[in-house]
C-alpha cells in the first residue's frame, strides 16, 4: 500500500490517542477562531508536500514555513476555506485538488483551531505565490517529513516556562511549530 493510500485510509479511521492538541492550550477555554490549511500532496511515484514561506511583514508567523491556509469565512467549511486560501496564496486551481479527507484540528498559540485538509494534486502545477502573503513555496519529500526520525522534539523557554515543539529540517528549510505538529499528527495517524 502506498504512503498516500495509507494517509487516505487513516483519515477515514478514528484518531489515535496520542495526537498533539495544540500550542499553549492551558488557560484558553474560549472557542478558537476556525481556520483551515491545505496539506497538498503531489501525485507522483515519490510524493511531495507543497509548503509556503510566509512574507516577513505578516502579522502572525512572519517568515515561517506553513501550509497554504487561513481563516474559515462565514458560510464556508474547512474544505472550501483550505481550497480558497490555496488559490489565493498560490493560484492553485481548486478543481485540480482531489480531497482525501480532513485530519485533526490543531490549536495554535494565536488562538486558531486549524483543520488540515489533505488533498492530492498533480505534479508540476504552475503555482504563483501571492506577493502580499507568500515569499516563496517549495516541495519537500512526503516520506521525509512524515518520518519520525526527522521530527525532532525541541525545547525553548517561552514566557518563563519550558515549552516543547517539533521541528523538521529539510535542506535549508526549517519546518516547525504548528505546521510540524500537524505533520507529527499525520505521522501518528498512519503509524
Amino acid at each position: 500500500m502506498s504512503l498516500v493510500d495509507r494517509i487516505a485510509r487513516s483519515l477515514a479511521a478514528d484518531p489515535p490517542h496520542d495526537l498533539l492538541l495544540g500550542d499553549l492550550i492551558e488557560g484558553h477555554d474560549d472557542e478558537p477562531h476556525l481556520a483551515a490549511v491545505l496539506v497538498a500532496i503531489t501525485d507522483r511515484p515519490e510524493p511531495g508536500l507543497i509548503l509556503t514561506v510566509r512574507r516577513e511583514h505578516m502579522r502572525n508567523h512572519a517568515g515561517q514555513v506553513a501550509f497554504p491556509g487561513g481563516r474559515i469565512d462565514a458560510g464556508e467549511n474547512a474544505r472550501t476555506a483550505a481550497l480558497r486560501e490555496a488559490h489565493e496564496e498560490l493560484a492553485l486551481d481548486p478543481a485540480r485538488v482531489q480531497i482525501l479527507g480532513e485530519a485533526d484540528q490543531y490549536r495554535t498559540v494565536t488562538g486558531y483551531g486549524v483543520t488540515p485538509v489533505v488533498g492530492l494534486v498533480p505534479p508540476g502545477l504552475p503555482l504563483v505565490p501571492n506577493p502580499e502573503e507568500v515569499a516563496d513555496w517549495f516541495e519537500a519529500p512526503l516520506d521525509f517529513v512524515l518520518d519520525p526520525i526527522n521530527q525532532r522534539r525541541m525545547t525553548a523557554d517561552y514566557q518563563g516556562r519550558a515549552r516543547h515543539y517539533y521541528q523538521i529540517d529539510w535542506q535549508d528549510r526549517r519546518i516547525w511549530g504548528a505546521t510540524a505538529a500537524m505533520l507529527v499528527n499525520l505521522t501518528r495517524r498512519i503509524s
